[in-house]
């Protein structure tokens, strides 16, 4: 099992379950497609492990929503 997984961290750092889940959808797929990964100690790492640590190590995170997504939600 991921460590990561049995804390609340990740999940307080992203900003929620939902986030969360969708900031590693994308990027294990960024992943999957070739990308690089962002730290160097990927070594015996499976890529969602590798996908947890950007997370911790504030590599990647949530970008703010468009300025068009904020005028299509605030119509909602």
């Amino acid at each position: 099992m991921i460590e990561e997984l049995k804390s609340d961290e990740v999940i307080k750092k992203v900003g929620g379950r939902f986030k969360l889940t969708a900031l590693v959808q994308r990027r294990l797929g960024e992943l999957m497609q070739g990308a690089r990964p962002l730290i160097e100690d990927t070594e015996g790492r499976t890529q969602i492990e590798i996908v947890f640590q950007e997370i911790l190590r504030d590599k990647i995170t949530i970008g703010e929503p468009s300025a068009q997504l904020k005028q299509i939600m605030d119509k909602i």
